[in-house]
């Protein structure tokens, strides 16, 4: 185990660099890309590129330019939207879909629900599920409470300006998905940059993908590890459970779905939802207060900063018409969520200001249908804990550059700042 874990740190250290290098899902250097096709990528500050705004009001389904001959369509509305995410059979999320373009081939499939389509998909997903029902996952909530507390601890213990992306934001979603999955080796803390980097749907990269290969390698290595003396984890749970109803390669592609899935996205939620904090009185107040106003602010915030900019591409599998638009089979649909939860049709009152008094809408941050995260009650979990121990101990908590200075990743599926430096005292 101990050469395993050496590997893991190893290999965890080049892919930090990578990640500091590229900034998240950095696409601004794939000049094969229209700026058409990075708008639903940018953001100004916390909030989508207006003209995307404008777009939704004039035409909630648009046409969208892509290079290597794909036919796409834009989703900014979010009744459309969900029309479109609801429709499991007309869809698919296949990851063949991609195969062929732009140099993607078959060997890069990362595996796990994203890239699935029924009944592989039904399948996979219906052995997961009952290890993120709410009675399941409440085994987790001593533990998350003992994560943010340690560092809440590791920040007051700094001296000068603490970095809350990395002491705080980061290692919190990362050493829980390591006490979820069951990942058992000395240092877990080290654990959290596993698997930082992700991959462009759009230009198909192969160094992106590439890089989600070398990280299904290393899981691949711990599934085996737990085929032969399971843990308590949900992966131990999945062998001990369904072992031959699932093979090897399989696990660690469900283990990486879900290590990156609810890394990157928590971690960007905690940061840009502390600097939401920071610069808004009511939100500080409304995240101190009582469950209530816990769970309306947590809500909101996903919905205003919906960090998962956009859903994993649909390809049509017939002729269809969605909202009076006609869409031929092999079209590709790619559907914005952080603009379409910016709807007015959403809820009452300007959806573009963040509103920690208001009640809780039927917001797209986790997705929706048969595709929604199936960690969504986890994330959810995270940051009910972290925002109101966060304030409560550092009352003072404000930033320690001009917001100006602050760094965004400026085209990036899931949005997100590299760092953010605070002072606690």
């Amino acid at each position: 185990m101990g050469s395993l874990r050496s590997r893991i740190l190893a290999w965890a250290g080049r892919r930090y660099i990578a990640r500091q290098q590229k900034r998240g899902f950095d696409l601004e250097k794939m000049a094969l890309l229209p700026d058409s096709a990075l708008e639903p990528l940018r953001r100004h500050g916390l909030d989508p590129v207006p003209d995307l705004g404008k777009l939704r009001g004039e035409a909630p389904i648009s046409k969208l330019d892509l290079p290597f001959g794909m036919n796409a369509w834009l989703v900014t509305g979010y009744e459309e939207a969900k029309a479109v995410l609801g429709k499991g059979a007309e869809f698919s999320n296949d990851f063949t879909n991609l195969v062929g373009n732009a140099g993607v081939t078959e060997d890069q499939n990362p595996g796990g629900l994203g890239f699935a389509d029924p009944p592989v998909h039904t399948r996979l997903r219906k052995l997961l599920t009952p290890e993120f029902t709410m009675r399941r996952l409440s085994r987790l909530t001593p533990r998350i409470d003992e994560i943010v507390a340690g560092q809440l601890d590791a920040m007051a213990a700094a001296d000068g300006p603490v970095d809350l992306w990395e002491q705080f934001a980061l290692p919190i979603p990362s050493l829980t998905i390591c006490e979820l999955l069951g990942v058992s080796y000395e240092d877990r803390a080290d654990f959290q940059r596993l698997s930082t980097a992700r991959f462009d749907l759009f230009s198909g990269a192969g160094a992106s993908l590439g890089a989600i290969s070398e990280s299904l390698g290393y899981l691949l290595e711990i599934v085996r590890k737990q085929r032969e003396q399971p843990g308590d984890g949900l992966l131990g749970m999945l062998i001990k459970e369904h072992g031959d109803e699932i093979d090897d390669r399989e696990l660690a592609g469900l283990a990486d779905g879900i290590l990156t899935g609810g890394l990157e996205t928590t971690a960007s939620m905690l940061a840009l939802g502390a600097l939401v904090v920071l610069r808004d009185e009511a939100a500080f107040d409304a995240v101190r207060g009582d469950d209530d106003s816990v769970h309306r602010f947590v809500e909101e915030l996903l919905r205003y900063l919906t960090v998962v900019q956009m859903a994993f591409p649909r390809f049509a599998k017939q002729d269809l018409d969605v909202a009076g638009v006609h869409i031929s089979e092999g079209d590709i649909v790619l559907v914005s969520l952080s603009v379409a939860d910016r709807d007015p049709v959403l809820g009452k009152g300007d959806m573009d200001r963040f509103d920690p008094t208001r009640e809780p809408s039927s917001h797209l941050a986790f997705g929706y249908g048969i595709h929604r995260c199936i960690g969504a009650e986890l994330g959810r979990m995270e940051l009910r804990a972290a925002y109101p121990a966060l304030v409560r101990r550092f009352p003072n908590l404000r930033l320690a550059v001009q917001p100006e200075e602050l760094a965004f990743r400026k085209v990036s599926i899931v949005y997100g700042l590299d760092s953010l430096p605070v002072l606690v005292d």
